[in-house]
């Protein structure tokens, strides 16, 4: 039987309004992504006014590309490279030390960045450049592969710490001493983390073994 005349013209009609609804949502959509777009290149573009306007408040050049970023510690120029590849028989766990300084009084936030520090320190030691002493591939993978195991541990002073960073020299293990830029609680130049490690847990006890958890 032929369709009647009034089910084709339904027909059609349902087709056309398809596809104009799906027209202008398709349109919608686009004009929303867009719009979305240009509200994000309005951000940056004041927040790059508003960084511009911080650094000539203090007198300092804004520069697009290469721009060092300081948040508050000192890198030391004089790193101690030491070679940990002596360390890569003793199984067991391995495992990264962070000691904290208590003395100082640090609130958690700043004990928090100065711990980044020394954990991007100690890895970029032991892990990013063949050409250093430090080195030690095969150490990185143990820690990476299983957990990338990290503890904090209280030290009350610097003498204390000074003590563990020559132990940790004198047993092989990847050290760093965080040294703060001094530019908000404490003193320019004041010792704040010990990192240690990555290294064997059985060899990180001797080290840290009597310290407490912090």
């Amino acid at each position: 039987m032929a369709p009647s005349v009034t089910n084709l013209g339904t027909f059609v009609g349902i087709v056309v309004v398809s596809l104009a609804s799906g027209y202008y949502l398709g349109r919608v959509n686009v004009s929303s992504g867009l719009a979305k777009k240009e509200q994000a290149k309005d951000i940056l573009r004041k927040c790059k006014v508003q960084a511009q306007k911080e650094r000539d408040a203090e007198g300092e050049d804004y520069e697009d590309d290469n721009e060092s970023c300081d948040d508050g510690s000192d890198e030391d120029e004089d790193e101690v490279e030491i070679n940990s590849l002596s360390l890569n028989d003793i199984p067991g766990e391995v495992k990264m030390a962070l000691v904290i300084r208590q003395d100082l009084a640090m609130k958690k936030g700043k004990i928090a960045a100065q711990c980044c520090h020394a954990a991007l320190a100690c890895y970029r030691l032991i892990a990013t450049d063949p050409s250093r002493d430090s080195f030690n591939l095969q150490m990185t993978q143990r820690w990476l592969h299983h957990g990338q195991a990290k503890i904090t541990l209280k030290c009350p002073d610097k003498e204390t710490m000074d003590e563990l960073f020559a132990m940790a020299l004198s047993l092989g293990v990847n050290s760093y001493v965080v040294h703060d830029a001094g530019r908000t609680q404490i003193a320019a130049g004041s010792a704040t983390v010990l990192g240690l490690g990555p290294a064997p847990k059985a060899v990180m006890d001797q080290i840290t073994g009597e310290l407490k958890l912090y």
